[in-house]
């Protein structure tokens, strides 16, 4: 069995709405059937003892080594604790080789386990061993390093419940909600609006107390120290006990409480000053310590901190204790369980000493034994929600300290015996701000109810409903996407919109060109998305970006999709028909947010039937209003668009807008068919974002054929009283509208220059010119460098034998080189006569022709 290009499904795909590994496997003849395998599968078991049924009950289908591999996959994720369902494995038209997808949560993981699955079958058909526990705690481990931690994550779910998108920026902890101009940002616990300067302020505990006690708030009295000499005088000036910290420390790192002699106090500012070099020392107070959640303006959350502790049975020793209490399992050596582990280090010896014991101590049944002072959950320590129990003087202190220092989410520590009093009442105080707070001990408290920390976050950074969307506008086919997509990009910015646009030309916010090339693939839509100047997004989709990686977004609010044709890659990637094509495709449709619409060509069967697939309305457009799709849907009460009498009409119901084609210039007064079906589908495209008609209509009539609006769309040029058109057009259904198109445009000759991009199939090549070579002429054929895997005169040959038994070619010929071809063309060119040229360097050749023209 061979594995090969692996990818990684990043967001919904041909195959789910899940993220996914997806594989090609080669199976050698005898694992086409693990029955011809024996003892493969006893043995596989013997490796594997948790993996689940290879099929449902009741079937007896032929078992694939491909769905094996499969089936493995899933299940040592699911083992390893991963929240993973989805698998399957289709066969393709190449004799033992199939395409396997398993679902992963983590694309680190989703990987290694593929790479594990893949071992574990080779083991089990070569009968060679197999750790599946080592296996397991690898992947167990892997995962625990890239998901996201536990503050992180309680955000990103309830997010997600919101219908909040969000993408990790980072491999660490930020993260972005929403798209565009709408968007949020976060780093753990900490949101964009927080200031440098408030982050800093926490961080300086001196300067917080200031502002604290400026405020009203009660805080222990303390001041900084340049040394221990000074600590030692700073003691005595406050009075013992005190308490040794970093100034700007952290999860209690470096910190000692209740110091109660100069011994004591040099040895904890030693161990601070491992920590930061500028220290504090401030009084004790006695009390339990406390932490409470501020989220802007409410306080959400709190909770006792007590500090790790161990209790006796009268026979175990301390270190034996401590050992047990580490194995809870939701204890972790990070910050990425419920608890931490427990600290055995020199500062719990310190503390045991300072109690009479040691490692080797058997405490008396029932003793509690306490391993740190403070009481941080990154040392060890337990936390108990009291959120219920806030005194509203307290919670209205911390609200103020928060305010005071300028976080938006908020730490605050407090020291007293009581949170059901006033601090004052009881000598108690804040001792600590904390920027980017933990937030673990308040979803998941060892004792106590979790609170909604991750639901109030969300509710700051996006109100009243918002989701942080942008209106999202996905556009498929195999011809006129580019132009719908410029249309559609067009009306919006006539809406006072700045668009993001993607297309095979290149990358564009709100008007301006940020990359070029084919950017119609996910990673320029994400580009869009992440821009923080775009209102709107319109996205050209193509199939390959969708096979390669899928959508760059979790759901659109408008899919168009224009047609689907022949010529269009088939043979590429197993898209051999296309009915293929067509499904594939359609995956735009099929994630059509459920308040959405799809756009689709009623006048294409293979378009129209994908309106069973979408969770949305659906419009659908052809220029016959008569054509049973339109009027079935018609009569139904849903929204068609359609020409009639001259106009293009928009009707639902009873509702129904006449626009004159005579004033949309693009389609030169209707006449360009093929233009008119683009029209069409944007001006549904933009109604079902609501956008007003005036505005509309105000935006066709601004949208023309020229190189500015809709570069290589049948850009029309004026040459030497000739009409030359320009065109990006590369297959048979393209060539056939575009030869509808210039029929209708009087010419006393018509020429052609083309060439063939070199991926397409043999017969698509062939038919581009069989279908010309009835519509002109004199055909100019050209090759240039850039052939795509094709041999130097290959193309040509191909497009050379598409022109036997032309009945309207008389005269043909072949040159090298692009603009030499245009060139060799338009010099030909005489008053009345029409030139198509089929340009393969888009920019480049417009700016040539450009320049021919002005230069006459």
């Amino acid at each position: 069995m061979e594995v090969t290009r692996i990818r990684a499904l990043r967001g919904p795909n041909l195959w789910s709405h899940h993220t996914a590994i997806q594989s090609i496997v080669s199976c050698l003849p005898p694992e086409d059937s693990i029955a011809h395998l024996p003892a493969f599968e006893a043995r596989l078991r013997e490796r594997f003892p948790e993996l689940g049924a290879l099929q449902p009950t009741g079937h007896k289908d032929t078992i694939a080594m491909a769905h094996v591999l499969e089936a493995v996959a899933l299940g040592l994720q699911a083992q390893a604790g991963c929240p993973v369902t989805f698998s399957c494995t289709m066969p393709t038209l190449d004799a033992n080789v199939y395409q396997v997808v398993v679902e992963y949560s983590e694309e680190a993981v989703g990987r290694k386990a593929m790479e594990m699955a893949q071992a574990v079958c080779e083991a089990a058909l070569n009968d060679t061993p197999f750790d599946l526990a080592a296996a397991l705690t690898e992947l167990r481990d892997l995962d625990e390093d890239v998901r996201l931690g536990p503050s992180t994550g309680c955000i990103v779910d309830a997010a997600v419940a919101r219908g909040i998108p969000f993408s990790r920026m980072t491999e660490g902890s930020m993260v972005r909600f929403g798209w565009g101009s709408q968007q949020r940002r976060i780093q753990a616990a900490e949101i964009d609006s927080t200031s440098a300067i408030s982050e800093a302020i926490a961080q300086d505990k001196q300067l917080t107390k200031r502002l604290l006690a400026a405020a009203g708030v009660p805080v222990p009295a303390g001041r900084a120290v340049s040394d221990a000499d000074d600590a030692w005088k700073a003691a005595q000036e406050i009075g013992l006990p005190v308490v040794v910290k970093p100034l700007d420390g952290n999860q209690g790192k470096g910190v000692t409480v209740n110091i109660t002699s100069e011994e004591a106090l040099r040895k904890a500012y030693a161990v601070a000053a491992t920590f930061r070099d500028d220290i504090l020392v401030e009084r004790y107070m006695p009390g339990n310590d406390f932490r409470l959640l501020v989220v802007g303006d409410k306080l959400v959350a709190a909770a006792r901190r007590d500090p790790p502790k161990v209790v006796g049975d009268g026979v175990s020793s301390i270190a034996q204790l401590v050992e047990q209490v580490n194995k809870d399992p939701r204890r972790g050596s990070g910050h990425s369980t419920s608890l931490t582990k427990i600290r055995f280090d020199d500062i719990a010896k310190e503390c045991l000493a300072n109690q009479g014991f040691s490692a080797e101590s058997v405490p008396l049944k029932g003793q509690r034994v306490n391993l740190r002072n403070n009481a941080n959950l990154s040392t060890g320590g337990s936390a108990t929600d009291v959120t219920d129990d806030v005194h509203p003087d307290v919670a209205a202190r911390a609200v103020a300290a928060a305010h005071m220092v300028g976080l938006d989410i908020c730490g605050v520590d407090v020291v007293s015996d009581s949170i059901l009093r006033p601090l004052e009442e009881q000598g108690g105080g804040m001792v600590e701000v904390n920027a980017a707070p933990g937030l673990r001990m308040h979803l998941a408290p060892s004792f106590g109810k979790g609170r909604p920390v991750g639901e109030a976050i969300i509710s700051m950074l996006f109100k009243n409903g918002q989701t942080g969307r942008i209106p999202l506008v996905a556009v498929t086919g195999t011809n006129g996407k580019t132009t719908t997509v410029r249309l559609i990009s067009h009306l919006l910015k006539a809406n006072g919109m700045r668009v993001g646009m993607t297309n095979t030309d290149g990358v564009y916010v709100d008007g301006q060109c940020i990359d070029t090339g084919d950017c119609s693939g996910p990673k320029s839509a994400r580009s869009v998305l992440l821009h923080p100047d775009v209102d709107a997004a319109v996205l050209e989709t193509a199939r390959g970006g969708v096979l390669r990686e899928g959508l760059a977004f979790d759901r659109c609010d408008v899919a168009v999709v224009t047609n689907v044709g022949s010529g269009d890659h088939l043979g590429l990637n197993y898209i051999t028909t296309v009915q293929d094509l067509a499904v594939l495709k359609r995956v735009i449709v099929q994630n059509v947010s459920k308040h959405g619409v799809a756009v689709l060509n009623a006048a294409d069967p293979n378009v129209a039937s994908m309106a069973a697939k979408t969770r949305g309305a659906v419009t659908f457009f052809a220029q016959d209003r008569h054509h049973p799709v339109m009027a079935t849907h018609r009569a139904q009460g849903h929204a068609v668009v359609f020409v009639e009498e001259g106009n293009l009409v928009a009707a639902k119901g009873d509702f129904k807008h006449h626009i004159p084609l005579s004033k949309v210039p693009v389609t030169l007064g209707g006449s360009i068919g093929f233009q008119v079906e683009n029209v069409m589908a944007s001006v549904a495209a933009v109604w079902a974002l609501k956008l007003d008609w005036a505005t509309i209509e105000a935006g066709l009539a601004s949208f023309s054929n020229d190189n500015d609006n809709a570069a290589g769309r049948f850009n029309l040029f004026k040459y030497r009283g000739a009409t030359v058109i320009a065109d990006y057009g590369h297959n048979p259904d393209a060539m056939a509208a575009l030869v509808q198109a210039v029929q209708a445009i009087p010419a006393t000759r018509r020429s052609v220059v083309i060439s063939g991009a070199g991926d397409r199939r043999d017969q698509d090549i062939r038919q581009q010119t069989e279908i010309l070579g009835e519509a002109f002429d004199e055909v100019v054929l050209f090759e240039d460098q850039c052939q795509r895997g094709r041999k130097d005169g290959e193309v040509i040959a191909l497009l050379r034998e598409g022109l036997k038994g032309a009945k309207r070619t008389t005269e043909s010929s072949e040159i090298f080189g692009e603009f030499l071809a245009i060139d060799t063309a338009m010099d030909k060119l005489k008053e009345g006569e029409l030139c198509l040229i089929l340009v393969d360097q888009v920019q480049e050749a417009l700016a040539h022709i450009a320049a021919k023209v002005a230069a006459s």
